[in-house]
């Protein structure tokens, strides 16, 4: 076995955006590969952006049918509401639009009182221990809303993980990329993220707002197959965070570019063959041309047999081509053989046996 490597050179990349706000971080959305990031673990206030883990934690302990008796303190929780009642009977379902598409705090308590069964310290332990699980070390909840309240905190790394795990739920992500609804009660829920009427394939995540925690969003977006998590925290307005984050994400995508790193046809190695006959040029059977880090160098291994035994078929595999970057397998195309070649007859190998024992007989006289 053979194997012969090729070192493809990154090209010099461009610097990032300048940004206004207290901590912002840029990674991909599938890997969790950090692409760009600032003060990313300093503990800041976070706002409504504390709803994704109400959200989860509503996710994993009740059912989107299960319907919920708005309670007096959660109907008067107040700023930025979904207009409850107190009595009023809604679904999880309804609760969970209102609380991720309007940032509803009166939908987000209605959920810990059901959740917490009628405690709202029991639901906000469930948090602290649910952060804890998920190693969320930056991270410390006092309430299920996100209102300013001493020792309630994370931060731009703690979220944006918390993001990508509950954008696994698909309700989750049905939801977070839609600009209205309506629920119980007539009322109409309008989103806060400005982004999904602006940014190319945006499709979350949460925005937040109090005058503590300035204006921030975990910003989620799909282009060419890349997935870009762009979080800010602390914009001081609500221009400046869209444009700072439409910046962030276009930086995060222009990391990424589709690389021809294998082409169908093209010989990347060569095999002994038996019998003298002529070495046999191994081809990629595919093209690969994968969406790739440009600031990482890729890494192209080739693998092949040292030599074939006869008879060889055209397109029999015979080795492969394997695309690394930082040690991660990027993608793998067989090498095949270009062409078939026969083994040869009795007379064939005798014959070649002869001429290769002559040939070494001239050798010891001379």
């Amino acid at each position: 076995m053979t194997v012969a490597a090729l070192v493809l050179v990154a090209p010099v990349l461009a610097a990032p955006p300048r940004v206004d706000g207290r901590a912002w971080l840029v990674e991909n959305g599938a890997t969790g590969d950090v692409l760009l990031t600032h003060h990313a673990r300093q503990r800041v206030p976070i706002a409504s952006i504390t709803k994704l883990m109400t959200v989860l934690l509503t996710l994993e302990h009740a059912r989107l049918d299960d319907v919920v008796t708005v309670s007096p303190e959660a109907a008067e929780v107040g700023e930025s509401s979904a207009n409850l009642r107190a009595g009023e009977r809604l679904t999880v379902r309804e609760l969970l639009e209102a609380a991720l598409i309007q940032s509803a705090n009166d939908a987000a308590d209605a959920l810990a009182d059901y959740v917490g069964h009628g405690s709202r310290a029991r639901f906000v332990g469930m948090m602290n221990a649910r952060a804890r699980q998920l190693g969320l070390r930056d991270t410390h909840y006092v309430r299920p809303d996100g209102l300013d309240a001493p020792g309630h905190f994370s931060s731009a790394h703690d979220v944006t993980f918390l993001a990508r795990v509950l954008m696994h739920r698909p309700v989750v992500r049905q939801i977070v990329r839609m600009r209205a609804a309506s629920i119980a009660g007539g009322e109409t829920l309008h989103t806060w993220n400005d982004l999904l009427y602006s940014y190319p394939g945006i499709y979350g995540v949460k925005t937040g707002h109090t005058s503590e925690a300035g204006w921030s969003e975990i910003a989620a977006a799909r282009r060419r197959g890349v997935s870009i998590y762009a979080t800010l925290i602390g914009s001081p307005d609500r221009g400046t965070r869209n444009a700072d984050l439409t910046r962030l994400l276009n930086w995060g995508f222009s990391r990424y570019a589709q690389v021809r790193a294998v082409t169908r046809g093209r010989a990347y190695a060569t095999v002994e063959l038996g019998y003298g006959r002529k070495r046999l040029a191994l081809v990629a059977a595919r093209s690969l041309a994968p969406m790739v880090r440009v600031d990482r160098p890729l890494v192209r291994r080739v693998v092949f047999v040292d030599a074939a035994r006869l008879p060889v078929s055209r397109g029999q595999s015979l080795g492969q081509v394997r695309i690394y970057q930082r040690d991660r397998l990027i993608g793998v195309v067989p090498l095949v053989a270009s062409r078939p070649v026969g083994r040869p007859g009795v007379a064939g190998r005798v014959g070649w046996y002869a001429t290769r024992t002559l040939h070494h007989m001239v050798g010891w006289f001379t």
